[in-house]
Order: structure tokens, then sequence, then C-alpha cells
């Protein structure tokens, strides 16, 4: 990809934070409450766990530096030579290709003028903080699956841990909330019911999973 194309990319370790953590924090609180229920050996459930605990900031971590790198082929505001010549070999009219190219001209026009008036810029795709984007939103994302994890690491009575992890994930989610309004500006109390709502249904989810197959 040309390092001169420009796009949205991470704007710093606040982005990360706001992707990698609640990820993490969901995804674990899914697994851990899921399988605390079903019928497998104490280390079984850690083993799971941890894999998906791992594999799971992996796949953020890649996919945090697959976004900050960008796509040449969708990042393309205008009609390019290549895009022309393959509507050319599909005996599209001359008219009709201009006024593709006119289009998507008018589109890249009203984005840049969405994107100054949202205050939001565009950069160069840079490696080392493609590369220092994707590190920072898998260890937030780690941290996050800490949070539901911890209570089955300390006790493995797993009902009452389950009980806890429940507890530490719900006031998580509440602080994040809380963060997040800050970060982004915007109204700390919707934010919070909203994300409480995912939290809830992360949870009924994990519930209804475990009466069909106890």
């Amino acid at each position: 990809m040309s390092k001169q194309q420009k796009a949205i990319r991470s704007s710093g370790w606040r982005t990360d934070f706001l992707i990698g953590f609640p990820d993490g924090l969901l995804l674990l609180f899914f697994t851990t409450f899921l399988l605390h229920g079903l019928p497998v050996s104490v280390q079984q459930f850690y083993t799971l766990n941890c894999c998906i605990w791992v594999a799971g900031s992996v796949l953020v971590m890649i996919s945090a530096y697959q976004a900050n790198r960008g796509d040449l082929q969708h990042d393309e505001s205008t009609l390019s030579p290549e895009e022309r010549q393959k509507l050319e070999r599909l005996n599209i009219s001359e008219p009709i290709i201009e006024n593709i190219a006119a289009e998507m001209q008018k589109d890249a026009v009203q984005w840049e003028e969405t994107l100054a008036s949202q205050q939001v810029q565009e950069k160069h795709f840079n490696l080392a903080a493609a590369l220092r984007s994707g590190l920072l939103t898998g260890i937030f994302f780690l941290f996050g699956g800490l949070i539901p994890f911890l209570p089955y690491l300390r006790n493995e009575q797993f009902t009452p841990a389950a009980n806890t992890s429940v507890l530490y994930v719900f006031i998580a989610i509440t602080i994040f909330s809380f963060i997040k309004s800050k970060m982004t500006s915007q109204p700390t109390i919707p934010i919070i019911l909203r994300n409480l709502a995912y939290g809830g249904a992360v949870w009924l989810g994990a519930y209804i999973i475990l009466l069909v197959f106890r």
C-alpha cells in the first residue's frame, strides 16, 4: 500500500483502549460464565479460557493493525485509471463512466466536509504507529479479559466465582462507560445504560445457552 494514501487511523492509545478493553471484557465474560456451568474440569476451564483470551488478543492486534494499514482498493476517493479500464472492458459507455467519476468526486468532497465538521483528521500510513496501535489494542483486550477471568483464577469454586465475576464486569462496564463519555464528549448516562444493556445481553445469552445444554 502506498504510504502517501491518507485515511482515518487510530488517533492514539485512547482509540485503542476504547476498542480493545470492551472486546476483551465481554468476550471473556461470555466464555467464563458459559464454561463454568458446563461439565468441564477445572483444568479444562482454565485451558479453554486462556486459549480464547490469548487468541482473541492476537486477532484484535491483527485487526487493529489492518485497520490502520487500510485497503488501497477502497481508500481511493476518485475513479482511478485502473477502475476506468475495468468499466470500459465491461462495455460501459463513456457518459456513464464520466457520471460515475463525477459522483465519486462529489462524494469525496462531501466526505472531506464531514471530516472537517467533525474535526476528524486523516493521516498517512505509518508502520510504527500501526504496529503500536495493534499492540496496545491487544494489551487493552487482555486487561479487559482479566476482569471477568480473575475471580475464577482466585477461587476454584466456580459458582461463587461466577457471581463475583458478574459484579466485577458490571462495575467495569460502568467505569469504562464513564471514561468513554469523557473521552468522546458524549452524554454519560446514555452511554452507561447502553453498555450495561450490552453486558446484560452477553450474560443473558450465556445463561440461555447454559439452560439448553445442562
